[in-house]
């Protein structure tokens, strides 16, 4: 099968043997297009920002289920980093490699310093299964959850957990 998406995804994704369901769909820019194509897909689907701080020398990939609103306010006060505005495209492309609209925690395959902290909503780490975008926006994959974290030790970069509730 030919997959969409970045082949290093993939290939890292074998490599370290984690499974994984990959649905194609139309371009989805934000999570609001996406849902449109993820309602016969059982999973958890994810809302992945990336920002940086007002000094602009930390960036910061924020990960929370989909449909939970986003005050960036009680996120500065949670995440105690100062105020976080979203990183620019450039630092996006500098930073994982990706394009606006297709922010992905795969990204961090291009992070090879671990400059890029992670906070990840601690309500996900109960899910079973968990959807990101292949570094692509036309597809998504599906990979279990504690394979998911298994990436990520992996990929080395630092990531904490944060009780995000919305407001």
């Amino acid at each position: 099968m030919s997959y969409r998406g970045d082949p290093l995804v993939y290939e890292t994704l074998n490599k370290l043997s984690i499974p994984f369901e990959y649905h194609e769909h139309p371009e989805a820019p934000t999570v609001e297009v996406a849902s449109r194509y993820w309602k016969d897909i059982a999973s958890t689907h994810c809302k992945n920002l990336f920002f940086r701080n007002h000094k602009g020398n930390k960036h910061y990939l924020v990960i929370l289920e989909y449909r939970k609103m986003l005050d960036i306010h009680q996120l500065e006060k949670l995440l105690k980093q100062g105020k976080l505005t979203l990183a620019s495209p450039e630092r996006m492309k500098r930073f994982l490699g990706l394009k606006p609209g297709s922010v992905s925690p795969f990204g961090l395959l291009y992070d090879s310093q671990h400059h890029v902290h992670l906070f990840i909503d601690s309500e996900l780490k109960s899910t079973q299964r968990l959807s990101f975008h292949p570094n692509l926006n036309t597809a998504s994959l599906v990979i279990p959850t504690s394979e998911f974290f298994r990436f990520l030790d992996w990929v080395g970069n630092p990531y904490d957990f944060i009780d995000y509730f919305d407001s």
